[in-house]
């Protein structure tokens, strides 16, 4: 049973990929790995940003630290940027996108503030993330999410779990 494995991108921190990841991961039975939570726990960082108040991720660190797990399959990725993951890891990206005002409010909520704040709220208007995932990965493989209210998350998920039992019933 050849098992898939799913990336969750939004670009932009607040946008609802942790949320619909840890219940996707529920609903089909995935690995679901929080990027953050693993540099965190295992301190894969080479710095401290300054100006943005965050530690720098060890981006091979990382990926070290992943290898065997995605080699498994069967595991959703939860981070904001997709760069530098091999494109052998997925077989499909989620870009999650959010409106504007809604994004503003969920990160002011979250403490963002000043230049963290307008830089988030701009990735997202100009879909940095989404282009990004365009360029690192097949473009049939990404697809953009609207996730502004609960209904999209219902819909998102709806829309994933069809989408995967397809691809085990092609791939298997």
């Amino acid at each position: 049973l050849r098992a898939l494995s799913a990336f969750l991108s939004s670009g932009t921190p607040g946008v609802g990929k942790t949320t619909l990841g840890k219940e996707l991961a529920s609903r089909a039975g995935l690995v679901y790995v929080n990027v953050g939570d693993l540099a965190k726990e295992g301190e894969l960082y080479e710095g401290f940003d300054e100006e943005y108040e965050c530690p720098i991720l060890d981006e091979d660190r990382v990926i070290d630290e992943l290898e065997d797990k995605m080699n498994e399959g069967g595991v959703i990725i939860d981070y904001h940027g997709c760069d530098f993951f091999p494109e052998r890891w997925f077989h499909i990206v989620f870009v999650l996108r959010t409106e504007n005002s809604v994004l503003y409010d969920r990160l002011e909520s979250r403490g963002y503030k000043g230049k963290k704040l307008q830089d988030n709220i701009q990735c997202e208007i100009f879909q940095t993330l989404y282009e990004e995932a365009m360029s690192s990965y097949r473009e049939e493989i990404v697809h953009q999410l609207p996730s502004n209210t609960p209904e999209d998350l219902e819909r998102n998920l709806d829309q994933i779990m069809q989408w995967i039992e397809q691809w085990m019933k092609d791939n298997n």
